[in-house]
């Protein structure tokens, strides 16, 4: 096997061979090609800063776009009622749908049966009602979790103060 000439091995890699003459179009390439790489060489594509972020900052709050702020109590009725009209308007384009396909409606039926999910979660949020005021009207429980010897002392002192120079007795019981 015989290896390949000097100048074949320079031809296939792209670098001129001596003594012979160049590509133009080649040799242009070669020239953006080295100086696309002086550009990028000079010149940081990307800057990263390594500073920490700080905890809190010192300028003042400022109002967020969208909903304005607002307590709890107010953010949990919003929702709430958010809810609620979501719920109301499907339960309405069901009747709806109900009504347009069936070609016939009673409207005994459909008061009934659109009117059902309604008492329920009107009895629901009644129960609910009455079970938090029943909770919050009970007594609560205490525990208490002792180390070691526990002394419970019941005596009882009754203290009477008589007389125009007070005398004050305690009497033990």
């Amino acid at each position: 096997m015989q290896l390949p000439e000097p100048y074949q091995q320079q031809a296939q890699a792209g670098q001129s061979i001596p003594g012979q003459p160049t590509d133009p179009v080649k040799e242009q390439a070669r020239q953006v090609a080295a100086a696309v790489d002086a550009v990028y060489a000079e010149k940081a594509t990307f800057h990263r800063d390594k500073t920490p972020l700080p905890i809190i900052g010192s300028a003042a709050p400022v109002p967020q776009p969208g909903r304005p702020p607002m307590s709890q109590g107010a953010t949990d009725a919003s929702v709430l009622m958010l809810a609620g009209g979501a719920s109301t308007a499907m339960v309405g384009g069901t009747a709806a749908t109900i009504m347009y396909f069936s070609q016939y409606a009673d409207l005994t039926v459909c008061a009934v049966v659109l009117g059902a999910p309604a008492v329920l979660v009107l009895a629901i949020g009644r129960l609910v009602g009455r079970v938090k005021a029943t909770v919050e009207a009970a007594p609560p429980t205490h525990h208490h979790h002792y180390n070691g010897d526990v002394v419970q002392d019941s005596r009882s002192i009754t203290t009477t103060t008589r007389g125009v120079i007070a005398n004050t007795r305690n009497q033990t019981r």
